[in-house]
């Protein structure tokens, strides 16, 4: 049994002499196996920390001389072993929280010294200096050969890049690294996203270009990627379309959507208000939501989509005279920033508040309005706009939605001022 981590070994006494441990543990590999005592001649179970400054290690016995666990942060890799003697507290820190508790476990068997033959005991042998080197933040791996099969990625990955290795499926030993910022699996057969890479709370990275993805899934959206995700590359997959609640990763800055088969954008990419940088050429685009009016950007990249010549005057009218009492309290909960959820209404109720409409007059209209679609010069999003055809062009068709005849008479009426200037 064994476990790499950082170690700091305190003496309890030290403060009685007015002293204070460093508060700094160093990298160690821990064993726990069977030594024989020179003066009782009695083979006993110890506990063994090696570092990289004492490779043979230091032996701590084990068996009744456990006076307390300290494991109240034992899922952030933390725990605290209290030996009777020495009078030392042995101090845990950075480990891989599934294995601390295995080895806490066999700490407790043989402190008991019940169960041992259920114990896998270790050979106390030197560790190699590999083993108690500092913990490794990046690695990258673009050759199928150099692939893990039989070892694990280390615990303490802050950047991971994967490519070339023509992955199927993202390797679940990956979602165990809680210290992971970038993600970046780029060039392989990746098909589908496990919701569970919505479990890595520190991921602000996530690089999936040149896969086979064909979905991105509402559960990713309501993750901890919310809170996290900064940059997001799905460029160059196979995706159709992307869930209203894609608009929930509200702290994207970075989006690459280019090479897709994207038939539309979401229609609440307007909350996608910390967005900078919006990459979305060479798909099938054939206009863009109203709520793209509200975006800043300082880069934007539509080109290549085959955007419609739109018409005013060309609308859709989808009025209902009187509103639908569903209608009226729907917009009344929008209107008044109600809060909703499954919990509280059923859910398709929820779906149809998600894709609510807004009106220029600032209201909201769900299944009563009017549609119609003008072209808007990209500029007034984006600073930097690539050109959207051949042809030299920054504008594309926009639909806009109009919650009565009224304002839809206003938005006429204005256009109508516009073309007499």
């Amino acid at each position: 049994m064994k476990l790499q981590c950082d170690v700091e070994v305190v003496n309890r006494m030290l403060p009685t002499f007015g002293l204070k441990g460093k508060g700094k543990g160093n990298r160690a590999v821990l064993s726990i196996g069977k030594h024989m005592d020179k003066a009782s001649q009695r083979s006993n179970i110890y506990l063994l920390i090696c570092t990289a400054k004492d490779r043979s290690g230091s032996k701590y016995k084990l068996k009744e001389n456990i006076e307390k666990f300290f494991t109240w942060f034992v899922e952030e890799g933390k725990a605290t072993v209290r030996l009777k003697e020495p009078a030392v507290d042995i101090c845990l820190s950075k480990a891989d929280s599934n294995n601390l508790k295995s080895f806490l476990s066999a700490a407790r068997l043989a402190d008991r010294g019940s169960d041992l033959d259920s114990l896998s005991l270790s050979t106390f042998t030197p560790v190699r200096a590999r083993d108690v080197e500092k913990p490794k933040k990046k690695l990258t791996i673009v050759s199928k050969k150099d692939y893990p099969i039989t070892s694990g990625f280390p615990y303490s990955l802050e950047q991971l890049q994967v490519s070339y290795c023509k992955l199927s499926r993202v390797d679940t030993r990956m979602l165990s690294l809680k210290a992971l910022r970038r993600l970046d699996l780029s060039n392989n057969h990746i098909k589908k996203l496990p919701a569970t890479i919505g479990d890595l709370n520190c991921l602000a990275e996530l690089i999936l270009h040149n896969n086979h993805l064909e979905s991105f899934s509402e559960a990713l959206c309501l993750s901890t990627l919310q809170h996290s995700l900064q940059h997001l590359d799905l460029s160059q997959n196979r995706l159709q379309l992307l869930p209203a609640q894609f608009c929930q990763l509200r702290e994207l800055v970075n989006l690459k959507l280019d090479n897709n088969q994207l038939l539309r954008l979401p229609f609440h990419i307007g909350k996608l208000t910390k967005m900078r940088f919006l990459s979305a050429a060479h798909n099938q685009l054939t206009l863009l939501p109203g709520e793209f009016r509200k975006l800043a950007l300082e880069n934007l990249d539509l080109f290549g989509n085959p955007f419609t010549q739109p018409n005013p005057l060309d609308h859709n009218i989808q009025l209902a005279f009187p509103l639908t009492l569903q209608e009226q309290a729907s917009r009344a909960v929008l209107n008044l920033r109600l809060p909703y959820g499954p919990h509280l209404i059923p859910f398709h109720l929820c779906h149809e508040l998600d894709l609510a409409k807004f009106c220029d007059c600032g209201h909201v209209c769900l299944n009563s309005y009017i549609q119609t679609v003008v072209s808007m010069n990209l500029h007034l999003v984006s600073h930097t706009v690539v050109l959207v055809d051949n042809m030299g062009g920054t504008e594309a068709p926009v639909q806009r939605h109009f919650c009565s005849l009224m304002c839809y008479c206003e938005f006429l009426d204005g256009c109508v001022q516009r073309g007499l200037r």
